[in-house]
């Protein structure tokens, strides 16, 4: 069977690496790849050229998955996103296993007041579970959220509290030096806070740098990368998975 990973930028994944790894350990003869997709809305339409059994969804497609998946399920319903794709009788079915991904990277975490930066798929899959408040920089994405109930804040309109959690969902970092928000906004909530959360992976972002200079506890993206991944691999392969021993085995090859 044959897996991929939609995205743009997409050459940065290290899913191929985790994925092909424990098929290689379990004796499995199946391939994970990575492909290119720079216009979202054909997503469904390349999944089925490809001939894929199942595809994970990063950025900045998971909300074409969700529209154009020919049925979601669980709690990707609610969310509007998509991270995983997989083919079930015929038809491409969407799930979402960011937000129960993202829980088990933060459940040593003491927080009561966490805060998300950005609006996008990854922060749809992550309030759900947290309800958190959400800050974007333009008001278009959050209406969104504002819909159902959160409170969002542009930079304009935001308002400092003593947020204790904070996660990037900005793709800020990834290719570049950026602050997913202006430095001394970031400077004014990290006094308070003590956990810091960014999606990337691959490098230390400037996010996380500036948090550990406050301190913060931090974790990167590769614990969610980890921790979604062991779920969209249950629903590849339609089997309930040993998680701590996929988890070894996935940890084992991205940390060498």
């Amino acid at each position: 069977m044959i897996f991929t990973i939609f995205g743009n930028p997409v050459e940065h994944s290290k899913s191929p690496l985790m994925h092909n790894h424990f098929f290689k350990k379990k004796d499995l003869n199946h391939c994970y790849t990575r492909y290119l997709l720079e216009d979202g809305s054909q997503i469904i339409q390349k999944f089925k050229e490809l001939k894929l059994k199942g595809a994970n969804v990063t950025v900045p497609h998971k909300e074409w998955a969700y529209k154009k998946a020919d049925e979601v399920r669980g709690v990707a319903k609610e969310m509007g996103a998509v991270n995983t794709l997989v083919l079930e009788n015929g038809k491409v079915i969407g799930y979402n296993t960011d937000g129960p991904g993202f829980m088990e990277v933060i459940k040593a975490f003491d927080y009561k007041n966490p805060l998300i930066i950005g609006a996008g798929g990854t922060a749809r899959a992550i309030s759900f579970l947290l309800k958190a408040d959400i800050v974007n920089r333009s008001e278009k994405r959050l209406e969104f959220f504002k819909q159902r109930g959160f409170n969002t804040y542009t930079w304009d309109t935001f308002e400092f509290k003593n947020y204790d959690l904070i996660i990037n969902t900005t793709s800020a970092g990834l290719k570049d030096e950026n602050l997913p928000m202006p430095k001394k906004m970031l400077e004014k909530i990290f006094q308070n806070a003590k956990y810091a959360v960014d999606v990337v992976y691959g490098k230390k972002t400037p996010f996380l740098k500036l948090a550990e200079q406050y301190n913060l506890q931090t974790r990167d993206g590769l614990y969610l990368l980890v921790y979604q991944g062991i779920l969209a691999m249950e629903l590849f392969l339609g089997e309930n998975l040993d998680k701590k021993e996929v988890e070894q085995i996935y940890f084992e090859i991205l940390r060498n």
